[in-house]
């Protein structure tokens, strides 16, 4: 049976993968593997096979090397996200499954970044936390705008001396539809 982009999404090593390509970057394995360090070599193969077999990643350069060939992938068209179709059919628990799957990431990268040895919060510049806030959506579109225009410029840059990997995580979710007050339904 084949499995749904939302099943090979969810998976904790095929979703660093796609997160890695997103913003348009295109990376050889090894450079992917550089990126997720503690991922076994084999690991990735295997992850970038099934990523590429199931039409999420493309080959967009491929190089000779040694002797072998080099493929340099790319998110194919739409890779990253389920389409609105099959987010559709999601059911409640489907949903909530894809979430934790996100979050379980998110836990993950901060585990990782509180087992080493000495960290400083203050000094890296670590931080969580929750702003709540009242917006129109056209209000609300704005703000996506400028963030998302902010994030794209440093999202492009590549690993270089003095540039730590960080992760920003957005999650937006508006209070639950409440009854409007003074109605009698």
């Amino acid at each position: 049976m084949k499995e749904s982009t939302s099943d090979l999404i969810l998976h904790p090593v095929r979703l660093r993968i796609l997160l890695a390509l997103a913003g348009g970057k295109k990376l050889t394995a090894q450079e992917i593997g550089t990126r997720l360090a503690n991922v076994p070599q084999a690991t990735l193969y295997r992850q970038l096979n099934k990523l590429a077999e199931a039409g999420l990643l493309a080959v967009a350069e491929q190089h000779p090397v040694r002797g072998t060939i080099e493929k340099v992938y790319v998110l194919a068209e739409g890779g990253l996200s389920p389409s609105r179709e099959e987010l559709e059919k999601f059911e409640r628990e489907d949903h909530e499954r894809l979430f934790l799957t996100f979050l379980g990431m998110v836990f993950q990268d901060f585990s990782n970044y509180v087992a080493q040895p000495r960290f400083d919060m203050f000094a890296d510049m670590v931080m969580y936390r929750t702003a709540a806030f009242y917006a129109d959506d056209e209000e609300l579109k704005e703000l996506l705008g400028t963030l998302g225009a902010a994030m794209a410029k440093v999202i492009e840059h590549e690993p270089a001396p003095g540039r730590k990997r960080r992760s920003l995580t957005s999650i937006l979710i508006p209070d639950p539809v409440e009854q409007e007050r003074g109605t009698d339904e």
